[in-house]
This record gives structure tokens, C-alpha cells and sequence, in this order.
């Protein structure tokens, strides 16, 4: 048996969301081929009780509930001890943690496991995210009923990163955000399309050309529609210049 070049061990309420979309197109083959791997855990099965308590109110006080230590505790423990690599990150989907970015994502490549925490409600105790030393980790400014969405967004991009998931390895290089822009527009036939018609230097054959034309198009897509990678970008041209 092929040994998955990532595990990801997913800890949820609702472990009948998985792995939904990730079944499908380049992840889902990548699963198959044992290109990485998905366990998910049910939080509930740790809950206290005879009703499996897995939340209880703020001591502050307040609406909402919190996820309990005790009960995150004993599951990351567990997905933890069943690991035979110890290069592994946990990782806790939360709107107030680092965003999820593909700098980021390339980095979490460096790790064999990854066990990530879905919380729901107001959150989870602090004191767990503190012990095991939790990375947070946030798709975007906004709140979502859970974190298994986000757990699926996080999987889906780096899972495309591992050698093999890609049908051609070089798409990823030419992605949105890879140089720190935003891609170019992309064309595919028919040539001309109700009067509308594909630039025609992508059609000189001119790879120079071409390329010139995708870096300044995206230069400019870039500038209107994410003016804050803009300004990084062109920060990052002037030490460069600096450098030379």
C-alpha cells in the first residue's frame, strides 16, 4: 500500500460533511491515489454525559456556548497518539487566526500531518487552543456557522500543491497570488465570440510578448480589484531594483 504523502485528520461535529467537495475533481483523485489521506473524527463521541455534552456557557457570561477543554482535549489527544510521524500541525479554523493565504499554504506543505479543529458556536476554550498550541487559522473576514467549510478551503489548497494532484505541475506556477498578483485574463477558442475577440498577441506566438502582456494585465487587474497586493508588489520590485 502507497504511503500518503499527507494526512489530514479533521475534528468535527458534523463529520457527515466530509469529504464532501473534496471528493470531487483534482482532490478527489489525489484521495484515491493515496496522494494524501482523510480521517475524520467525531467530536461528539468525546462529549460528557448522557446526552454527550460537548459545549457549556461562558463563565463571563453572554449569549453563545464554548466547545469545552476537556472534550477538545481528549480528542486531539487521541488523533495525536494514533500519529507514527510526529512532523504535525494543529491547526484550529477560527475567524480571529492568521488568513489563509498561498504563502501560507505552500508552507504547510513542509508538515506529513495536519489535524485541524472545526469549532462552532462562540468558539472553543482558549486554554486548549494555549496547550496544544493551536495555529488559528482564518479563510476571510467574516463569520461562518463552523469551521468545517473552512477546514474543506484550507485542504482544498494545499492538498492541489502536492506533486501529482495537478495534471500539469506548471498551472499552479502561473496561479493568482503565486508573484504576488493577481493572474491575467485567460481565453480559449472560439477566436471570435459574438464580436469579441482574443487579444491578438496571445495568438503571435511570441512567448516574450505573451509574457510581457500577462505581467502588465495583471499588474493592472491587480491594481483595481486588490490595490493592498499592489502596493506589496510594487514595495517588493523597488528593493529588488535596490539589490541589483
Amino acid at each position: 500500500m502507497n504511503k500518503s504523502k499527507l494526512k489530514a485528520k479533521v475534528i468535527t461535529l458534523y463529520p457527515e460533511l466530509f469529504p464532501g467537495p473534496l471528493l470531487a475533481s483534482v482532490t478527489g483523485r489525489a484521495l484515491k491515489k493515496k496522494l494524501w489521506s482523510l480521517e475524520i473524527i467525531d467530536l461528539r463521541q468525546y462529549g460528557r454525559g448522557t446526552h454527550k455534552q460537548v459545549d457549556d456557557k461562558p463563565i463571563s457570561g453572554g449569549p453563545g456556548m464554548i466547545l469545552r477543554p476537556d472534550v477538545l482535549d481528549e480528542a486531539i489527544l487521541k488523533a495525536y497518539d494514533s500519529i507514527d510521524d510526529k512532523n504535525t500541525l494543529k491547526i484550529c479554523m477560527s475567524p480571529k487566526g492568521t488568513p489563509l493565504t498561498q504563502n501560507l499554504a505552500n508552507n504547510l506543505l513542509k508538515y506529513n500531518q495536519l489535524i485541524i479543529v472545526c469549532g462552532r458556536f462562540e468558539g472553543i476554550d482558549q486554554r486548549v487552543i494555549e496547550k496544544h498550541k493551536l495555529k488559528e487559522v482564518s479563510i476571510g473576514d467574516f463569520i461562518l456557522t463552523g469551521g468545517e467549510l473552512g477546514a474543506m478551503v484550507l485542504l482544498d489548497t494545499v492538498v492541489r500543491l502536492l506533486p501529482g494532484t495537478l495534471g500539469n505541475s506548471k498551472s499552479a506556477l502561473t496561479e493568482s497570488f503565486t508573484n504576488g498578483l493577481l493572474e491575467a485574463p485567460q481565453f480559449t477558442k472560439p477566436i471570435d465570440w459574438n464580436g469579441l475577440r482574443v487579444p491578438e498577441i496571445l495568438r503571435t506566438g511570441d512567448h516574450q510578448k505573451i509574457l510581457d502582456w500577462r505581467t502588465k494585465t495583471s499588474e493592472k487587474v491587480t491594481k483595481a480589484n486588490r490595490p493592498d497586493l499592489f502596493i506589496k508588489y510594487v514595495e517588493k520590485k523597488k528593493k529588488m531594483i535596490k539589490r541589483k
